[in-house]
């Protein structure tokens, strides 16, 4: 392995494999470190929503969603109580996280990234023009000291690769869900294709989905109490679902294997450092309803390159105070959103009159999705955002 890279990425999830591809397609030498085996699954309902079909198509990846048979995806049905209303949600798709992941990583090893699995990095100090970086293979234990012109870090919403004096706190909200999602078959057929089922109960919401390869992705938001007093995810996804009025699939049963994630809404003190900017979950993450943490990520990963290109050449506190304006403008209003959805769907009078309105008035509901779903597409140049 070569002793320094232009940029190394931490993370291979969304933002991290889409930043590897368009710093690669640019010249830059690359490295991507991932610390668990590829493909892997995640807690995510795996939906893509327009701004991430518009980031792609940005980038000339149109064609990697259509290549690994992602399903179109037509509209949203919400169920609330026993009662039921449909919303259009045009341009969006689903993917199952194995296939699009890689997809993205071998898009970006072909364009001349080099990406290594399951190695553990932990950023270290900050030397004139680069950043030191050690790398552990997890697999034989073998230890690497490489340094970089640039770090990205996009390793999740618990990482632990930035020192407590660069990363800061992580702030978590108050009451902040917890995400739980397992992946299951549906022979009965309740939950077709091409729609996002969301079930909306007291202490959660279930988004339920079929991906490309006739799975059942189930993914959900709970209370903390929910999960300690209903024997964990399984026990409150069906409580979900039958507070919803949404059948259980027959072959849902608690032994079904689960992933859990950490609390989710969070925002970290700190975006960026000397020589290191934060992106993905790792910046922040806030409970998303149909595709928009996947939007968020990507979104954030093809603004990076600019700041990566002219921090090569002469990092600067402003081109720090820039990466974060960056992030708060392309992202922090549709998280403001889902952040101000995720409250208001903890009060049952409330929710009750938000499932009203979005059933009686189509007009008002294709804004609010139209609010989560327009495509804006980052500053190309890096420059000030306004």
């Amino acid at each position: 392995m070569q002793d320094f890279w232009d940029v190394l990425i931490i993370g291979a999830g969304p933002a991290g494999g889409i930043a590897a591809f368009d710093c690669a397609k640019k010249g830059l030498s690359v490295l991507l470190v991932e610390q668990r085996k590829f493909p892997r699954w995640k807690v995510c309902g795996c939906c893509f929503n327009n701004q991430a079909q518009g980031i792609l198509n940005s980038l000339k990846l149109d064609q990697l969603v259509i290549d690994c048979e992602g399903t179109p995806l037509q509209s949203l049905r919400l169920g609330l109580q026993g009662r039921e209303a449909t919303v259009d949600l045009p341009g969006g798709f689903v993917l199952s996280r194995e296939r699009f992941d890689q997809a993205l990583i071998d898009a970006a090893v072909n364009a001349g990234a080099v990406a290594k699995f399951q190695t553990k990095a932990k950023v270290e100090a900050a030397q004139p023009g680069c950043r030191n970086v050690l790398l552990k293979d997890q697999c034989t234990g073998t230890v690497n000291h490489v340094k970089a012109g640039v770090v990205l870090v996009a390793a999740g919403l618990s990482q632990h690769c930035l020192s407590k004096t660069d990363s800061g706190i992580t702030k978590i909200q108050k009451h902040s869900r917890h995400g739980a999602g397992c992946i299951t078959d549906d022979k009965d057929n309740h939950y077709p294709e091409g729609i996002i089922h969301m079930a909306i109960g007291r202490r959660g919401y279930v988004g339920l989905v079929r991906r490309e390869d006739g799975l059942l992705n189930i993914a959900g938001a709970f209370d903390r109490n929910a999960l300690a007093h209903t024997q964990g995810a399984a026990g409150a996804t069906q409580e979900v679902l039958m507070q919803a009025g949404f059948p259980v699939p027959t072959t849902f049963n608690l032994r079904t294997r689960w992933q859990l994630t950490p609390a989710l809404s969070r925002r970290s003190q700190v975006l960026a450092g000397e020589r290191f900017l934060m992106m993905g979950d790792a910046a922040g993450y806030v409970e998303p309803f149909t595709g928009e943490g996947m939007a968020w990520a990507l979104t954030a990963g093809a603004a990076v390159s600019p700041f990566v290109e002219e921090g090569l050449q002469n990092w600067s506190v402003d081109l720090e105070s820039r990466w974060e304006q960056t992030v708060q403008v392309q992202i922090g209003r549709r998280q403001r959103i889902c952040r101000s959805l995720s409250l208001l769907l903890r009060q049952p009078l409330p929710t009750k009159a938000l499932f009203e309105i979005v059933k009686r008035s189509p007009t008002i509901s294709a804004k609010i999705v139209s609010s989560l779903n327009e495509v804006k597409l980052p500053n190309l140049k890096g420059e000030q955002c306004l």
